[in-house]
């Protein structure tokens, strides 16, 4: 049995909650920081080498990091002073260009031995069968340190490349679309071939009675199957991610999901979105207190003294590009933000949706007063160091002091980090912040191990054993994928019995 991530080396269990801790990272410079690609020690602009991505990987395992996580875009933000304008993004290099997110991983994964990888891929991007083959393969590679990020995309730059030049489909086919995507996946990976499939004994390799078509017919797609990938018995299933706060993702995050990324700008808002996710998991699908994670977008900005940090905050602001910052937010959030004059307060005279934004937008700068005017302007300006999400700037100690006050209101589980200068941000956290939160008992001193010596499954890391699953390597019992999988000794007809009469107690059709 693994030991559990919550307990220290000992095995007393600490008194405070110990926190998760995730690289934010993309195949693109700046990421969450348009134009700092221009700063004299910013690397980001190296995102398409190897090099790049391994010292990153290998800088997070010595800060003991739970994992990277790798977002993606599929198409330039061309929203702001569109439509279909894409100059913005690329003059001021704005997540455009970007590389896709599995390439770095088999490199990045040899240089390491616990770090997970969280990988974002979009449901309108490709067929079910193919991404199944991917993760399945960059999983077994990784011996079970792989997640899945799942988005129903939000740029229509992607989905006309990707349907056949149609636009992005409503809100809610996206979910519904999502809805049945994960279920083939989990199909393929789980009710394809039995955990004893593979023999290699008298003869043969894979025995053909423990390999099943999953005869899948629906809505949006058709597969028969059977999966091409042999299971991984690390995990069995890679770890099931996802980001969205919207009715329809909250209840997709509510009944799939076993880690969730939301970004916000204060941790009353942070627990608000927590709860709901909660009460909607606990009530819809029982799915009781622990079965979700939460993780929130930060980017520290750490100097010696209050001063110093403050002084990096503002070097950083000075290189951000503001046409790259609102080609981003309107990419975000579906408004051209160039309708409005760089001195009006788009809270005024902003429509209901970019007002509904902007009242949750309560980001400041160093220095900055408590009320102000949010202007285009103003709002542009607080993209181009954190982007999206709230920068926690100071020493060390006021920056974990800040961390706490947010775990305390929100009751979140840990952060994903982003970084302003690529890979200064993430070198200050190793060296200087990580070591505090130490002190203080909020993250391990070293990776838990099996009792082997061997090292946890990304779903080991995150869960431990505090949640009292029977199998730790796998979703909990009140998981969807749970009673999907074709376990050891269980002949075809019996696990085909066993999932039909399962299927028939929920009111859904037997599989063919």
């Amino acid at each position: 049995m693994a030991p559990s991530a919550s307990t220290s080396g000992n095995g007393v269990k600490p008194a405070k909650k110990q926190l998760k801790l995730f690289a934010f990272e993309m195949g693109c410079s700046g990421l969450q920081a348009p134009g700092l690609w221009k700063h004299p020690k910013d690397r980001s602009r190296n995102y398409n080498t190897i090099e790049y991505w391994t010292s990153l990987a290998k800088l997070l395992e010595r800060g003991k990091f739970n994992g990277l996580f790798i977002a993606d875009v599929m198409g330039p933000y061309d929203v702001y002073n569109g439509p279909a304008n894409f100059e913005a993004a690329a003059i001021s290099g704005a997540q455009f260009p970007t590389l896709e997110p599995s390439t770095v991983v088999s490199a990045s994964a040899a240089v390491t031995k616990n770090l997970a990888f969280g990988l974002t891929f979009a449901t309108i991007a490709e067929q079910p069968y193919h991404l199944a083959r991917r993760l399945g393969s960059l999983d077994a590679l990784t011996q079970g340190r792989v997640g899945w990020n799942v988005v129903s995309s939000y740029l229509d730059s992607a989905a006309r490349n990707l349907l056949n030049g149609e636009g992005l489909p409503p809100h809610a086919e996206r979910y519904e679309r999502a809805e049945e995507y994960i279920n083939v996946i989990y199909k393929l990976f789980l009710s394809s071939w039995s955990d004893d499939a593979v023999e290699l004994k008298d003869g043969v390799f894979t025995n053909p009675e423990k390999v099943r078509r999953i005869d899948h017919e629906g809505k949006y797609f058709k597969v028969p199957g059977p999966a091409v990938v042999e299971p991984n018995l690390n995990q069995r299933l890679p770890v099931i991610i996802q980001a969205g706060t919207s009715s329809a993702g909250k209840n997709f995050a509510a009944q799939h999901a076993e880690v969730v990324f939301i970004t916000t700008f204060s941790p009353e808002a942070l627990g608000k979105q927590i709860k709901d996710i909660k009460r909607i998991a606990a009530e819809k699908y029982a799915r009781p207190e622990g079965s979700i994670k939460f993780l929130q977008l930060i980017t520290p900005i750490i100097g010696a003294t209050e001063e110093e940090a403050e002084a990096k905050y503002k070097e950083y602001q000075s290189f951000g590009d503001i046409e790259g910052a609102q080609a981003l937010f309107s990419g975000w959030t579906g408004i051209d933000i160039s309708q409005y004059q760089y001195g009006e307060d788009i809270t005024a005279v902003g429509t209901n949706a970019v007002k509904s934004f902007l009242e949750l937008w309560n980001k400041k700068a160093p220095g900055e007063p408590e009320h102000v005017k949010k202007t285009r302007e103003h709002v542009a300006r607080q993209i181009t160091v954190g982007g999206l999400g709230p920068v926690f700037f100071g020493t060390a100690q006021t920056v974990a002091d800040e961390i706490e006050r947010w775990v305390d209101i929100s009751g979140v589980d840990g952060f994903n980090i982003t970084y302003a200068v690529q890979p200064q941000t993430f070198e200050d956290v190793v060296d200087f912040l990580i070591p505090e939160l130490q002190k203080r008992n909020l993250f391990w001193d070293e990776y838990p191990e099996h009792a082997d010596g061997s090292p946890l499954t990304f779903r080991e890391q995150v869960f431990g054993d505090a949640d009292g699953r029977s199998d730790l390597g796998f979703v909990a019992e009140t998981h969807p994928a749970h009673k999907l999988r074709w376990r050891a000794g269980e002949t075809k007809d019996e696990f085909e019995r066993r999932l039909g009469k399962k299927r028939k107690l929920e009111g859904g059709e037997d599989e063919k």
